[in-house]
């Protein structure tokens, strides 16, 4: 049986599948915040609790923000910032007494999605996550594509596509730079944009409910959001010419972008036709936790 684990910032989840991908036990804890010798024990004991269930040792794969670096084996670019600059990966072996497989949380929800979620069969799967922060991850045939230097798939921090004279320079970005993709599609992003607009200060949730409910200003903040990341994920596709694009994150759960983002998307593709599927997440939230132990497949 296969164990994942997905390290998110203010939970962490895990889950045991079986071979099936059926579900034998999950359990989630909170994230011990700021706190890197208390994160390392409360995944320990998130992996005892989940396998006394089971009554049986399991493979571990994990789901992190950043990434283990190639060169010092340390971990960057991690939101959670008490990680960035450790030996997180080895310190988790040695307390686990195990080999664990770790990737980026994007990449965990891309594989997840590949194998046996909305983009299960498709040779490449391109994986979007629309929440709080913004990145993606990809998955080659079931498989992980972490890259050389294992950012792959880091697509919040380019930016925005073909900016408008007002999206220039663009709003700050806690990389450094200015107008990356994260700061106009997140949902702190489409909140920040709207207060721009109409001086309003309104969360994602209650901009769509007016969107919904006929407000003109909503209406024209949900265009331009959906302008925007049409043109950003018209930038991979020119890259990268999935098979299939999954949408996961908070924003995945409107239906008015999964509907809306073909259209926006097709003027910037560079083709004569755009046919690409674009689909929710068809594991939801659970799909980080579930690619984390399909890390651990049969082929290796």
């Amino acid at each position: 049986m296969r164990l994942g684990i997905d390290l998110g910032g203010t939970k962490i989840a895990g889950i045991i599948l079986d071979t099936e991908g059926r579900v034998r036990a999950e359990a989630r804890v909170a994230t011990p915040r700021g706190d890197y010798a208390g994160t390392l024990q409360a995944i320990a004991d998130l992996v005892a609790q989940l396998e006394s269930e089971v009554g049986g040792r399991c493979s571990v794969g994990l789901g992190m923000p950043g990434a283990i670096s190639s060169q010092t084996g340390l971990v960057k670019n991690a939101n959670s910032t008490w990680l960035n600059g450790q030996p997180f990966l080895s310190d988790l072996e040695a307390v686990l007494d195990r080999p664990v497989r770790a990737e980026n949380d994007a990449n965990c929800l891309a594989v997840s999605e590949a194998v046996d979620g909305a983009g299960a069969g498709a040779g490449i799967v391109w994986a979007i996550i629309l929440g709080t922060g913004v990145g993606s991850g990809i998955a080659l045939r079931g498989r992980a594509l972490s890259g050389r230097d294992r950012i792959a798939g880091e697509w919040g921090h380019n930016p925005l596509p073909r900016p408008i004279d007002a999206e220039r320079p663009g709003p700050p970005c806690y990389c450094g730079r200015s107008g990356c993709i994260e700061t106009w599609v997140s949902g702190p992003g489409l909140a920040a944009d709207h207060l721009r607009r109409t001086g309003a200060v309104a969360g994602g949730e209650a901009i769509v409910a007016a969107m919904r409910a006929g407000d003109a200003d909503a209406q024209a903040t949900f265009a331009a959001y959906l302008d925007r990341l049409g043109r950003s994920v018209a930038y991979v596709v020119n890259i990268l010419d999935p098979d299939m694009i999954v949408v996961g994150g908070g924003l995945s759960r409107l239906p008015e972008l999964i509907d809306g983002l073909p259209a926006a998307t097709a003027p910037h593709v560079f083709s004569d036709t755009f046919d690409t599927p674009i689909r929710a997440s068809l594991h939801g939230d659970a799909s980080g936790v579930r690619g984390a132990a399909w890390l651990w497949s049969e082929t290796g």
